[in-house]
């Protein structure tokens, strides 16, 4: 207790009795070094000890003669006695120990507690509408099964049902040996995965409030060596080329020349038009005339022309103005077997007279099958169709635009292509967008990144004529958007859109994972001070509508995830 200087007496005189009373409401101060030590600054409620030597006998009369405090006394000793009788220790085993904190800490470990409760509810409750959702799939599916004559649904559970297990019929029912689709099975993993990482936050977030600093949550976390990032989830994981592929060699006649046709679409849409170009003229032994960029790309300026010839050790493809040159002024497409029979090689008045205007003469433009221009869609072919309609002893074919060609569908399209090569991939950017790329993604985005093609300028109209909509609300889209996010475990998205701002940050306040923003990086305009794409302004490339849709292709292609446009 802190030491209290009384003011300066009165001359008045004093009695023994009230010198007495003095010395007893104050602390004897016996040393003067006593009183240079600090004194705690804890105040007591009352004035002063009171020291007597009878006290400990009022105490006692006080204690012993009340029975609240008899009571007191001995309930303490009554719990230890049924403690070591019942082991009652044992209940208390494995519960974290929380260190005694003043009453302001506990107050706020209580507040973290309860808001933690209260996310883990939330949570829960998510869980339970997923695990709801893959319940009523399964029912669709049992369903949908039954309804095709396979098994018949599982019973009902209706409260008010009747019906017992043993009241079944003893009809014979044969289970479909085909096997469950491809893509019911990722859709099943998938929302498995998110429920396990959903289980796995529940607990985090119970845990939270009871975890001591120097207790790592693994530990309190039974499964916590399970990583469904990785390997063994098998989501978001590489296609290798198959060590069964199918495909068949490349080795054209260097006097047959197919002349490739795309004009459906934007960049995409031509390089498949253009892939569907090389199996057709590897069928049918001819090397293919890439179009000029009067009619189409200027595919030298985008693409490694020369890489694709080294990928099949000979040449395979050509540009048109090395075609020129061979043909001089004799440049004439001896005839048009048309793939897509409405309109005729998917060409319009427009088109055909740029290909004159190239100094082309052309021959008469006619379709294979023209009973195909009354179907809606693409009637699948194969190779056996193919070759009696296409094989020809002219010396340059066309068979039109191929974007829409339905022909051979899982060889065409298997990783690796159709066509027999040396190289990992037979169509690649040219080399400058290919470093450009690396530069890029050196500077913005790292290794680990998800790239997101988000098509919007014109695509509501053209989703809409479909039967289901591809063209998703921005909510939706960042829900899809944030599925892959959380199966790849990225932490930035590279956005190559043709979206409006308004729509791009909306899109960008919408995903957040685990309360925290996962930034969208868009492609910045040309800035000198930034070398990453020094090299396309330096050899004259850089603006061009062409090279920048190739680079965006290019920049999607080095990313660990990729995400297209549904449609």
């Amino acid at each position: 207790m802190a030491r209290r200087d009384s003011p300066p007496a009165s001359p008045s005189p004093s009695s023994d009795d009230d010198e007495e009373e003095d010395r007893r409401s104050l602390v004897p101060q016996n040393d003067s070094a006593d009183v240079a030590k600090p004194f705690p600054r804890r105040r007591l409620s009352y004035p002063a000890f009171e020291i007597s030597g009878d006290l400990p006998a009022r105490v006692g009369r006080r204690l012993w003669s009340s029975k609240h405090y008899l009571l007191a006394v001995s309930l303490p000793l009554l719990l230890v006695l049924l403690f070591f009788s019942f082991d009652l220790g044992r209940l208390f085993r494995g519960v974290s120990v929380i260190p005694v904190a003043s009453s302001s800490s506990l107050s706020v470990a209580g507040d973290r507690m309860r808001e933690a409760e209260l996310h883990a509810l939330y949570l829960l409750k998510n869980q339970q509408s997923e695990l709801l959702r893959l319940w009523n799939l399964t029912l669709s599916a049992a369903t949908a099964t039954a309804n095709a004559g396979s098994f018949p649904s599982p019973p009902s559970l209706a409260p008010n049902s009747t019906s017992s297990p043993n009241s079944t019929t003893s009809r014979k029912v044969d289970r479909p040996n085909a096997p469950i689709p491809a893509s019911t099975m990722d859709e099943f993993r998938s929302s498995l995965i998110r429920q396990i990482k959903l289980n796995k936050q529940i607990q985090g977030a119970l845990l939270s409030s009871h975890r001591l600093a120097n207790l790592s949550s693994e530990v309190l976390d039974e499964n916590g060596g399970f990583d469904v990032s990785g390997p063994s989830a098998g989501v978001c994981r590489k296609v290798d080329r198959p060590a069964d592929r199918r495909t068949i060699e490349w080795k054209p006649k260097k006097d047959r020349f197919l002349f490739a046709i795309c004009l459906s679409g934007q960049m995409s849409n031509h390089l498949i038009c253009l892939e569907k170009h090389m199996f057709f003229a590897a069928l049918l032994d001819r090397i293919l005339v890439l179009p000029s960029s009067k009619v189409d790309y200027q595919y030298d300026r985008v693409l490694d022309i020369n890489h694709i010839n080294e990928c099949f050790g000979r040449k395979v493809v050509i540009s048109f103005e090395e075609f020129a040159e061979m043909k001089k002024n004799k440049m004439r497409i001896n005839k048009f077997i048309c793939y897509i029979a409405s309109p005729p090689c998917f060409l319009d008045e427009d088109h055909t007279k740029r290909l004159k205007n190239l100094g082309l003469s052309l021959g008469k433009i006619e379709a294979v099958w023209p009973e195909d221009a009354k179907l809606k869609t693409q009637k699948k072919r194969v190779v056996g169709d193919i070759m009696p309609k296409f094989s020809s002893n002219d010396e340059v074919i066309a068979i039109g635009d191929m974007f829409y060609a339905d022909v051979e569908e899982e060889w065409v399209m298997q990783p690796g292509g159709p066509l027999a090569h040396k190289c990992k991939t037979v169509i690649q950017p040219s080399r400058l967008i290919y470093l450009t790329a690396q530069r890029f993604v050196q500077t913005f985005l790292g290794s680990n990144f998800i790239a997101l093609h988000f098509r919007r300028h014109g695509f509501l109209k053209f989703c809409n004529v479909k039967k289901e909509s591809c063209f998703f609300p921005i909510p939706q889209a960042a829900e899809c958007i944030l599925q892959a996010v959380e199966k790849a475990d990225a932490p930035v998205i590279y956005l190559s859109t043709d979206a409006a701002e308004s729509e791009t940050n909306l899109l960008q306040s919408l995903v957040v994972l685990n309360d925290k923003q996962v930034p969208l990086v868009k492609r910045p305009g040309h800035n000198s001070a930034e070398k990453w794409d020094a090299l396309l302004y330096r050899n004259r490339l850089g603006g061009d509508n062409q090279v920048e849709a190739m680079l965006d292709k290019t920049i999607c292609a080095l990313s660990t995830v990729f995400i297209g446009s549904s449609g």
